[in-house]
């Protein structure tokens, strides 16, 4: 509709003619469900790099995988996460940090406990200081406590070891009031005033012996749900993720918290996740300890998922050990979440993820032969080896799908690449007339994306015409689907498939022979 022109004058208009062109979505954003030290419990995080994680969930924990495949990921290339935190148990209470505070009176006697309300070493950092109160001739039976965690400070005055309506109880006090600790007072037959702690300042500290990562949670806790954002499925709400990863899943089977029919349970929630989602990928672990014939027992018989969304890798992978002593095993999800990325990154999405340097890994947990993969890589497990002078590599790029046409990894995430970027770079369209001009202006965007990725090297064809059609006109929007207010676009992509068979056919030759064949 022209705009009314009622006065003379000069005037200005602006015309959209040109095309909206389509970018590419992120394909290197990875997802972790696990155990961490400190920080907050089902809530879907944002990490952009090591530091973060540390200062949000801690670092390394002795008995959990989650920091060590964060650390991997962004070692390998990764850029950036979302982390969900699980739920502690009851090993996450045994690793809460604590102090003890002993009588004025009788030094050698406890008379209250303060333990912090976050587990790990996030309670560490919290300290208690006991003093006299304010103003001139205070009560003798009464004391002040603050408590203080970074720049969090908790201030209780006037309190007593004396119990009744009159008393400040210390017990009644902080534990009602303090979001930071938790007091209790030892059993004594002493009385409130010989009780009374000590003046000081006492830091809260974990018990060694009862410091762990894992907790006794159940599979349905691992998987969550979407309306909680807990768990895996809160990463429902986080479009931009395209992996996802639980790698303590194999360390609660292996303390025998889950049984292997658990781990299924929650291996296919992630499978179901990603297929749902249909832009994100699920690297697996494979359990430890398991011989070449045993992993193919298990693939076969246990683990038989038939998916194009998912990959498994064998072994696990040997790396230092950040707390220190031997080299530890570790799942090695998190490694190749990061060795994903770096190939997006450097190659592209249509690179497969494979005869890649896994960083950081300084062995396997078993040495496997080329026979020895012969019967596991045509099952979709994809082998970890370690060759003399070329490092530990990924040697393996398959999914764990049947159908011959999603048998490659980088295919099934070049699709998922090239939905997204047209799902998200095509919304105008929506309540756009359904007219021979708008099916024109939609092959014209489609097209032009496609062929900048038929020029990344992406798609197989020595021209544009032969590595991808976009159909959109009378025949796919007859009167019957522009009736129903749809709009309907043929898209075919040729995509580039990895070799993963190189074969040299040699032969002797006599010279001056005839070569015409």
């Amino acid at each position: 509709m022209s705009p009314e022109y009622l006065s003379p004058g000069v005037y200005v208009e602006e015309v959209d003619k040109g095309s909206k062109p389509i970018e590419g979505a992120g394909t290197a954003c990875a997802a972790f469900v696990g155990f961490a030290e400190k920080g907050p419990v089902n809530q879907v995080t944002f990490i952009p790099n090591w530091t973060e994680f540390v200062n949000n969930f801690g670092g390394f924990v002795k008995g959990g995988y989650l920091a060590p495949a964060v650390y991997g990921y962004f070692q390998n290339g990764g850029g950036r996460c979302y982390v969900s935190r699980l739920p502690g148990g009851e090993a996450e209470e045994a690793g809460k940090a604590a102090v003890a505070l002993h009588s004025q009176a009788q030094p050698s006697l406890e008379s209250l406990t303060f333990t912090a309300l976050e587990a790990g070493a996030g309670g560490a950092e919290t300290t208690v200081e006991v003093s006299k109160p304010n103003g001139e001739n205070p009560p003798e039976d009464q004391f002040n406590v603050t408590v203080r965690h970074g720049k969090v400070e908790e201030k209780f005055e006037n309190l007593s070891l004396r119990k009744g309506k009159s008393a400040r109880n210390v017990m009644d006090v902080v534990n009602k009031e303090s979001k930071l600790v938790h007091v209790a007072e030892k059993e004594s037959t002493l009385s409130p005033l010989e009780k009374m702690p000590g003046p000081g300042v006492y830091p809260l500290a974990i018990s060694e012996a009862k410091s762990t990562a894992l907790a006794k949670v159940s599979s349905d806790v691992i998987i969550g749900k979407a309306e909680e954002r807990s768990g895996l499925s809160g990463f429902e709400i986080a479009d931009d993720v395209t992996m996802v990863c639980c790698p303590d899943l194999m360390a609660l089977y292996q303390a025998d918290i889950l049984s292997m029919d658990a781990v299924k349970g929650v291996q296919l929630a992630i499978i179901a996740h990603c297929e749902n989602m249909k832009d994100r990928f699920a690297i697996l672990d494979c359990p430890p300890g398991m011989n070449p014939q045993k992993i193919k027992d298990w693939r076969l018989n246990t683990a038989g998922y038939d998916t194009k969304y998912g990959a498994v890798y064998y072994p696990w992978i040997k790396v230092a050990n950040p707390l220190g002593g031997d080299s530890i095993l570790v799942p090695p999800s998190g490694y190749m979440a990061g060795i994903y990325a770096r190939s997006d990154n450097e190659r592209g999405v249509h690179k497969a993820p494979a005869n890649e340097v896994i960083r950081g890994a300084t062995g396997v947990e078993m040495l496997i032969t080329k026979s020895e993969q012969d019967i596991l890589n045509p099952i979709g497990v994809n082998c970890i080896r370690s060759f003399p002078g070329r490092g530990i590599r990924v040697w393996g790029a398959r999914t764990l799908s049947s159908d011959a046409s999603w048998r490659y990894i980088n295919v099934r995430r070049l699709f998922n690449f090239v939905e997204k970027s047209i799902q998200t770079g095509t919304q105008w369209i929506v309540f756009e007339p359904n007219d021979a001009d708008l099916w024109a202006r939609i092959r014209r965007d489609i097209s032009a994306f496609l062929t900048s990725v038929w020029r990344s090297g992406a798609l197989f064809g020595a021209t544009p015409a032969q590595a991808f059609y976009v159909k959109c006109d009378e025949e796919t929007n007859p009167p019957a689907v522009r009736d129903v207010g749809q709009v309907i676009i043929e898209i075919g992509i040729a995509p580039v498939k990895p070799a993963e068979f190189v074969i040299f056919r040699i032969s002797q030759w006599a010279a001056g022979g005839d070569t015409s064949e």
